[in-house]
């Protein structure tokens, strides 16, 4: 099992890297939409396209650097896909974001 940083500890050069590459795929208006839309359900690009009334052209890029990042999971029912949040951390930063915006 990987321990977890203390506090006091800073993380290898590549973990923050890493984790400032996370920031940037947030740091997208339509990318945070998107998570926000599928938080709390799976749905279909369509859906999403309409539910944001955007193109799913549009959709489906961000989608895909989503899926990239490990930030949404995808769920296929024959022809059709359906994405949601890929875990609960992904949720919490959003929910922890959204706190502080409005603090």
């Amino acid at each position: 099992m990987e321990e977890k940083n203390t506090a006091n500890e800073m993380p290898d050069l590549e973990v923050l890297f890493e984790l400032a590459d996370l920031f940037k795929v947030f740091g997208d208006s339509t990318r945070i939409r998107i998570m926000f839309t599928i938080s709390d359900n799976e749905m279909s690009v369509l859906n999403i396209a309409e539910s944001l009334n955007m193109e799913q052209s549009t959709i489906s890029h961000q989608l895909r650097v989503l899926r990239q990042n490990k930030l949404v999971r995808v769920r296929r029912d024959g022809k059709q896909i359906y994405y949601s949040l890929d875990d609960d951390h992904v949720k919490k930063i959003i929910e922890m974001g959204l706190d502080h915006v409005l603090e």
